[in-house]
């Protein structure tokens, strides 16, 4: 009988008729299980990979650090108006060519930026590079529904959050590696490898998995009018408004770190890939945690409580920083408010889906689309103002705040799906 939170009974109650025996119990072979681990991982890649490079690419182009974060910017707007258009379009035409097509595009679009010749041109190439990138991670999700459902899909989508969580610590590492015998455009070769090879991987280990019969011609317009109900749903609202505002602080983060640590408190590329990594690693863990616990807890209690902890970093972060205070103490509460993201991220997405089974796709597309639009007004705002540390800490505060004020009324249950 299931056990647990009535957000997570759905899952445990689910069938599992259309699981198959395969490694780790994921309903997948252990070839599509890395290629889908691979696709999950275009946003980090994306977005983490040249960070060590991203003041050094202002100076070349000749562009102040907040111009130069746009560069984030596009590549999150991208990234979220991707989500909104590559699910439909599966939906409708099925999952390989559309994520061969977005795959490839991909790979065209980061080789361009590594030629491009002015941040202009830079900008709107990761406008199509993140839109490109976005196929994968929904399609990717989108073949793990076709093969598994219930608890199978349950553990196979957890063990992708666990794989996806690998990028943002490899990423910067690998960024930092590779200044040392390149610069930034060479790192856009690097991103341009990567597409290329899973676009290969793809079109060697994927088969269709829509059948025609499954597909439908509703498109767009069904996406957008199964919007209205969602939005109207208290719960799902706070949710998603609690995610999207959430990663914002995080995107602050991201965007702001390579100024903050390697500028302003002047430690090297590398020390700065080690120091990004580390808050990777508490995201990862603070994520297992989280799937350890929910089971005891439901998601709507540990949502609670990481925004609380993610806005206690965030005005740690602004305390140390407005103190004047040395590195290592900054660190300390911008490890905690960094880390919390690894447990706000996935309870506000099941407190969102859980009243909605039939409309998942729709609820994930709009967690999605909301995560980076939040993200890309972020960025550049953390690069505002002559002190780069204040700015950030400043983004990461608000947003922290926001988030918390956000989340859904705890009186109110999910709606009825």
């Amino acid at each position: 009988m299931p056990t647990g939170s009535p957000e997570t009974a759905a899952l445990d109650a689910a069938p599992e008729a259309n699981a198959s025996p395969a490694p780790g119990g994921v309903g997948v072979a252990r070839p599509l299980l890395l290629l889908l681990g691979t696709l999950s991982m275009f946003g980090p890649l994306s977005l983490d990979m040249y960070l060590p490079g991203l003041p050094a690419l202002g100076d070349d182009l000749g562009v102040s650090a907040s111009t130069a974060q746009l560069t984030l910017t596009t590549c999150m707007i991208g990234l979220g108006l991707g989500q909104l258009v590559a699910g439909p379009v599966s939906d409708r035409f099925g999952r390989r060519t559309p994520l061969l097509v977005g795959v490839g595009v991909y790979a065209v679009a980061s080789a361009l930026c590594a030629i491009a010749p002015s941040i202009w041109v830079l900008v709107a190439l990761r406008l199509v590079q993140g839109a490109a990138g976005a196929a994968g991670l929904v399609i990717g999700r989108a073949v793990a529904r076709d093969l598994t459902e219930g608890r199978t899909l349950a553990r196979l989508l957890a063990l992708l959050v666990v794989l996806s969580g690998v990028a943002p610590i490899v990423a910067p590492l690998l960024g930092g590696g590779l200044l040392h015998v390149t610069d930034w455009r060479g790192v856009f070769v690097v991103l341009a490898a990567i597409g290329a090879a899973l676009f290969v991987a793809s079109w060697r280990a994927l088969r269709e998995t829509l059948p025609t019969e499954r597909r439908h011609g509703g498109g767009f317009a069904a996406t957008v009018r199964g919007f209205g109900p969602l939005l109207a749903d208290r719960v799902v609202l706070g949710s998603v408004l609690a995610f999207g505002v959430s990663f914002a602080s995080l995107a602050a983060y991201i965007s702001g770190s390579p100024y903050v640590l390697q500028d302003h408190f002047g430690v090297s590329p590398q020390v700065f890939s080690l120091l990004f990594a580390l808050n990777s690693a508490g995201i990862m863990a603070a994520s297992t945690i989280s799937g350890r616990l929910v089971e005891r807890h439901g998601p709507r209690r540990l949502l609670d409580r990481s925004l609380a902890a993610q806005f206690a970093g965030g005005v740690g972060v602004l305390v140390a920083v407005l103190a004047h205070a040395p590195l290592g103490v900054v660190l300390i509460p911008l490890f905690v408010a960094t880390s919390s993201i690894g447990m706000v991220l996935p309870n506000a997405s099941a407190l969102a889906m859980a009243g909605h089974p039939r409309q998942a796709g729709s609820v994930s597309g709009l967690l999605g689309s909301t995560q980076f639009a939040c993200g890309a007004i972020a960025a550049p705002l953390a690069g505002l103002g002559a002190n780069p540390a204040r700015g950030m800490a400043i983004v990461m505060a608000v947003a922290t705040a926001a988030a918390w004020l956000a989340r859904p009324d705890p009186r109110v249950p999910p709606a009825a799906g």
